[in-house]
């Protein structure tokens, strides 16, 4: 049978008599189980336990055990004519007045009932004293989940939530029960095995009069969760946050020589704290009918990347002997197609420059046409190929689940005019962030491809690879010597970010998101 300790088996012998040509079982207790009267009990015990901690790498509590305040009622302690009094509280938790009402015209509630309305964070000092100065409220302090940094990194830690009905179903048999928590969302849910504390259960029988325990029938000790630390410096995460909050963006820290995640913030966020403190639905409308999304995780999805594809194209181009870094293009102005094959379409750039078409200036100057023609010399299928062993077209290894970077709505490039636009990061090429971030590690790494891991661990010194020898040491360093210049140069695209002191190395990228060439109401997505 399966019990809260766990799946309980045993032999038993039961006997039969025979009635009129049937079989019954002669019934005692210790059909139920060995050694089991008709005057003992049984009892269960639990031994409650909690859920794992997440720390950042400097031991800062990203989300765990902590103090909420429960702000109720005691009618009985009510003002006489209490409007007033309720059309405040209502202000003050940001609920209705017609629902405070109803939970105090409960059957159930007597003059001392406390009558729950919400939760506040214990550190809300100020509606806390506001909330004291209303006659008949109360507040008390419980323990429960809490997430110290919630906006700031909401998308990547995620919330836990009560376990409904349908969650509890599917994961019959794992120690869950109808007041459980679950992970829901983000590294909550992603860790949720290791995080979950599973609370220690006795079963046992005990005489008539339920004191004296004579025998255990099964028991589980209770088992803490597992604190878990990230490579997360929340410092960082931080900084990324209050410079792109009011944006729609997605932003990865990565350390290129140990593949440690330091940062990853998706923009707009919520606040992870009013999933567990409580949410009125006034809120949740307001939240789901944002256009801007705050509830999608930016860095799990898969984007346009622009010119910031251009370093990807170029270093497959050496490595294939497709160009040479210093062999000239030629000058193609700002318009340029192939042939007239192309019909009516051209590949554009913003500005033109002097100096040969080469590798360093299209990189440099962030040239769509020298990146066309390319692709064009690459060819589908060496692009496909190569493409596919940088990781396209396959999952990341990742807690959370990432979308897939693609090239083509198909296994292969469907004309030559895609094939020419994949060269600059448009056609229908899509990345994920942290794919994006991974690949421009090979050009710090002599060609290796470091693999990102976001779980801390002492010993960065022997990384694991994405790929090894992805490119060339040769190809690799040609690339970075190129995205030095595109900040050192005067010309170069992201000039602006040119520090006195430190030698940075970057690629802009701006995709334009339209329908059409002709398109006047795309949108653009802007990369660096």
């Amino acid at each position: 049978m399966e019990t809260l300790a766990g799946n309980l088996t045993f032999a038993n012998t039961v006997r039969l008599t025979k009635e009129d040509d049937e079989y019954k079982i002669i019934w005692t207790s210790n059909t139920i189980f060995p050694g089991l009267s008709d005057t003992d009990k049984i009892k269960i015990d639990s031994t409650e336990t909690t859920r794992g901690s997440i720390y950042d790498r400097n031991g800062k509590l990203l989300a765990g055990e902590g103090k909420t305040s429960n702000v109720g009622f005691v009618p009985g302690k009510m003002n006489k004519n209490p409007e007033q009094d309720i059309e405040r509280v209502a202000e003050l938790l940001k609920v209705s007045k017609d629902m405070i009402k109803q939970l105090l015209n409960a059957e159930y509630v007597k003059e001392d009932t406390f009558v729950q309305i919400a939760n506040i964070s214990e550190n809300d000092k100020w509606t806390e004293k506001e909330l004291m100065k209303i006659a008949g409220i109360r507040i008390k302090n419980s323990a429960g989940r809490i997430y110290p940094y919630s906006e700031e990194i909401s998308h990547l830690i995620g919330y836990v939530k009560k376990i409904d009905q349908e969650t509890l179903a599917l994961n019959r048999g794992k120690g869950y029960n109808s007041s459980s928590i679950i992970g829901e969302t983000g590294l909550e849910k992603a860790f949720e095995d290791r995080l979950r504390g599973v609370n220690g259960y006795e079963v046992y029988i005990t005489d008539s009069k339920g004191i004296n325990k004579k025998k255990t029938i099964i028991s589980r000790k209770p088992k803490k969760g597992d604190d878990i630390k990230l490579t997360i410096d929340i410092n960082i995460q931080k900084q990324v946050y209050q410079q792109f909050k009011n944006d729609e963006s997605a932003s990865i820290v990565m350390n290129p020589k140990t593949g440690e995640i330091l940062a990853m913030c998706s923009t707009p966020t919520y606040d992870a704290n009013a999933f567990i403190l409580g949410m009125t639905n006034e809120k949740w409308q307001s939240i789901i009918n944002d256009q801007r999304e705050p509830l999608f995780n930016r860095c799990t999805g898969a984007w346009v990347p622009g010119s910031s594809f251009k370093p990807i194209i170029g270093a497959i181009a050496l490595a294939e002997n497709s160009i040479t870094a210093e062999e000239d293009l030629g000058a193609s102005g700002k318009r340029w197609q192939k042939d007239t094959t192309w019909g009516t379409y051209n590949v554009t750039t913003v500005k033109t420059y002097s100096g040969p078409a080469n590798l360093r200036n299209g990189l440099v100057y962030s040239d769509n046409i020298y990146f066309a023609k390319v692709a064009l010399r690459i060819g589908k299928d060496k692009l496909r190929d190569n493409l596919n062993r940088l990781g396209f077209n396959r999952p990341m290894d990742f807690p959370q689940s990432l979308t897939m970077s693609k090239f083509s709505g198909s296994e292969d490039f469907e004309s030559e005019v895609q094939l020419a636009d994949t060269g600059y990061g448009q056609g229908k090429v899509l990345m994920n962030p942290l794919h994006l971030a991974s690949l421009y590690t090979a050009f710090v790494n002599n060609g290796d491809i470091i693999k990102p891991f976001i779980e801390y661990k002492e010993d960065t010194s022997n990384p694991e690879y994405i790929l090894k020898q992805a490119f060339s040491a040769e190809v690799a360093n040609t690339i970075k010597q190129d995205l030095i210049d595109v900040i050192e140069d005067e010309g170069g695209t992201a000039h602006n970010v040119k520090l006195d002191k430190v030698k940075l190395a970057g690629k802009t990228g701006t995709a334009e998101i339209k329908k059409t060439q002709e398109d006047t109401e795309g949108t653009e997505l802007r990369l660096v």
